[in-house]
């Protein structure tokens, strides 16, 4: 399992102002939700479709906990990208069932199917000391919020 930090994009200078970010979010969760179920069948054969996986999130003073499902998928196979408030998380899934009759395949079948979520949190993550795990087809982060600095009060001379 790979904890990626990517760099801040010069793009983000041009970004909207807190509330205008807040209603951007709301707007973009809900076309994710309204169209997921027709995403599921993007690639050309069913077996070959994306999947967006179902999430929790739950926030506490310190961090935000995050769970999603990720049935089948190996931790080797699991990537989980961090960018300021952005959470990418991206996971592949491939079974084969071959059945063989002493040297010749009789039967042979492959599939794979992709994982792809992104999303975006109120505040920044610290992604130092993110932390990621992978038990029973669910992936549990740990992602603490990043300090701001204080106001500071200046001494007028």
């Amino acid at each position: 399992m790979n904890l990626v930090r990517r760099s801040s994009s010069p793009l983000s200078a041009y970004r909207p102002g807190s509330v205008e970010d807040q209603f951007g979010r709301m707007v973009e969760s809900m076309f994710e939700d309204f169209f997921a179920p027709f995403a599921q069948g993007v690639g050309r054969w069913p077996d070959e479709a994306t999947v967006s996986p179902r999430l929790n999130v739950n926030e506490t003073e310190k961090t935000y906990e995050v769970q999603a499902e990720m049935p089948g998928v190996n931790k080797e196979d699991v990537k989980v990208s961090i960018d300021h408030q952005r959470v990418t998380i991206e996971g592949e899934c491939r079974t084969a069932n071959e059945q063989r009759e002493g040297e010749n395949v009789v039967y042979s079948e492959r599939a794979a199917r992709k994982f792809l979520r992104s999303f975006m949190l109120p505040t920044e993550v610290d992604d130092t000391t993110a932390q990621a795990k992978l038990e029973n087809g669910v992936l549990q982060l740990t992602l603490p919020k990043k300090q701001g600095s204080e106001a500071r009060r200046l001494t007028i001379q």
